[in-house]
């Protein structure tokens, strides 16, 4: 341990140290879905930031870590943004420095069994302000949280329908401080023990108590995807391999067709012959068809990416606009200033326009549903939004053509299955190029997925819900409670402060004394 410690003295090496234990959860999450290893995924980086000798330093390893964990479970950008991929996860990594004083100030040195158990309520709450704030659109949205690494566990789908992915995320990380205080402080096990105790006492109960969806009908969703079409005229290939997939389905008896983002690469008032051809083919199937726009639009200016439902006699006027674009991919933030990042990677050449509200369309046969477009699947409020609006179904456009052979198809098609635990509400992910992917109310899969080699069409018996989950009723409270803890944490952190400078500390120079041996009073 003592040789550790000399060698972590470089501090070049005690950063790149931190950064590989900040990246250690990217394995937890999919393709290599090591979802097991989450409890402790975080021990490493706990570990380092306790031990740091200096506050500064100890900002330094939350910022590291926090570098590592960003660059790592976004290193499928690395070929779209290139260099900038470092920046980005350097400017969002400086989120967690705050984190690592936090470790350092309750497990750092020999910390009393009082401190320990004060962690594992702050640390987790200072972790979920880190995502709150990253939460945030323009900083990318809250890909890569800890709880989304347990979209297949069965007792968390139900945990989250009860506090959705911030519930998990918390407990994940307060599981992790109780692990790293039972290795590196001994004398805490008790208070360690009894967190671990509490985590397994609130999922056991969460999966007695939390009410179950209960599934009234089932409805026929068919997902379309066409697989990779690239090269000249693509827009014009994509449309036509997905109208020769929808048609396959015509003997189908299916209420609902669901095509990816950017299916359609033309305004429909500006090709006609396009809405035509998609009313024919809802004629044909008896479904209704939700297509996703991505173009410029001819009723006002600017390139919108647009979820647009199609009928028997064309579109039928229910339209979502897509309002959280992707940073970079869709819209440069600040493009004055950082409009460079076109010239090193593949940045928007052209900002996308937002959309102004969510939309719940009226299907065929009263089947609402609650259209999402690409990584808006990402964030809990607007399937939460789309829930208490009364939608029956979610449905999430994605393409992810960008990044075929990487992690991310897998990782966004998981984030599916936790946005259906959290509303009760099936949630359908379909793509251009997969992972394209079904759920039901309670998070689990329905049918098998198509994969990024798949180019078809599959139906699914989606089963619907009555219901409303504690989460669509109250929210996410769990990051209410640790903004609590952290306010309680600092007003007990001035009272003390404040008893510290009552009670300072004695005066190294004895007071002075008068010739009767009288302490000398002020002024005399």
């Amino acid at each position: 341990m003592k040789s550790l410690g000399l060698w972590l003295g470089s501090p070049w090496r005690r950063s790149a140290v931190a950064g590989v234990a900040g990246a250690v959860p990217m394995v937890t999450f999919p393709a290599p879905a090591l979802w097991w290893l989450a409890p402790v995924a975080l021990v490493p980086w706990i570990l380092l930031a306790r031990g740091a000798p200096t506050a500064r330093r100890a900002l330094y390893d939350g910022w590291c870590g926090g570098f590592g964990l960003v660059l790592a479970v976004h290193h499928w950008l690395l070929p779209s943004l290139h260099v900038f991929t470092f920046v980005i996860a350097a400017l969002l990594g400086a989120l967690w420095a705050p984190w690592g004083l936090l470790i350092r100030r309750f497990l750092g040195g020999s910390p009393s069994p009082g401190r320990v158990g004060a962690a594992l309520l702050v640390l987790p709450s200072g972790w979920l302000m880190v995502e709150l704030v990253r939460s945030w659109q323009g900083l990318g949205g809250p890909w890569g949280m800890p709880g989304a690494s347990q979209w297949q566990v069965g007792p968390a789908l139900r945990l989250a329908s009860v506090g959705g992915i911030w519930l998990l995320s918390f407990l994940l990380v307060a599981v992790n401080v109780a692990v790293a205080a039972l290795i590196a402080v001994p004398a805490s096990r008790v208070p360690a023990v009894a967190g671990l105790v509490v985590t397994a006492a609130v999922t056991s109960a969460a999966w007695a108590w939390a009410p179950r969806p209960e599934v009234d009908e089932r409805v026929a969703v068919a997902v379309v995807q066409p697989g990779i079409v690239a090269g000249a005229d693509s827009a014009d290939r994509r449309f036509d391999r997905g109208e020769r997939l929808t048609r396959a389905l015509v003997e189908r008896e299916v209420e609902l067709v669901v095509w990816g983002e950017s299916s359609v690469g033309f305004d429909l008032v500006d090709r006609p012959d396009l809405a035509r051809r998609l009313a024919a083919l809802s004629r044909e199937t008896g479904a209704e068809i939700l297509v996703n726009v991505d173009a410029r639009r001819s009723d006002r200016p600017g390139i919108y990416k647009s979820s647009v439902l199609v009928g028997p006699d064309g579109p039928t006027g229910d339209r979502y606009d897509k309002m959280r674009l992707v940073p970079f991919g869709e819209y440069v933030p600040a493009r004055a200033l950082l409009g460079w990042a076109t010239s090193v990677g593949k940045a928007a050449g052209e900002d996308r326009e937002r959309g102004t509200e969510q939309v719940v369309m009226e299907g065929g046969g009263g089947l609402r549903i609650g259209p999402m477009v690409c990584f808006e699947s990402a964030f809990p409020d607007m399937s939460r939004a789309l829930a208490e609006d009364g939608a029956d179904v979610l449905v999430a456009q994605s393409a992810t053509s960008t990044f075929q052979r990487t992690w991310a198809p897998e990782q966004h098609a998981s984030l599916a299955a936790l946005r259906a635990a959290e509303t009760g509400r099936p949630m359908v992910h379909a793509t251009l190029t997969g992972v394209s992917a079904v759920y039901g109310p309670d998070g689990a899969r329905v049918g098998s997925p198509l994969g990024t080699d798949a180019s078809a069409g599959r139906v699914h018996e989606v089963p619907l819900a009555d219901g409303v989950t504690p989460y669509v009723r109250l929210g996410a409270w769990p990051v209410t409670l640790a903004l609590l803890v952290l306010a309680c944490w600092a007003v007990a952190e001035g009272v003390r402060t404040v008893r510290l400078r009552r009670n300072g500390p004695e005066p190294l120079v004895p007071p002075v004394r008068t010739a009767r041996g009288w302490p000398a009073r002020p002024g005399r």
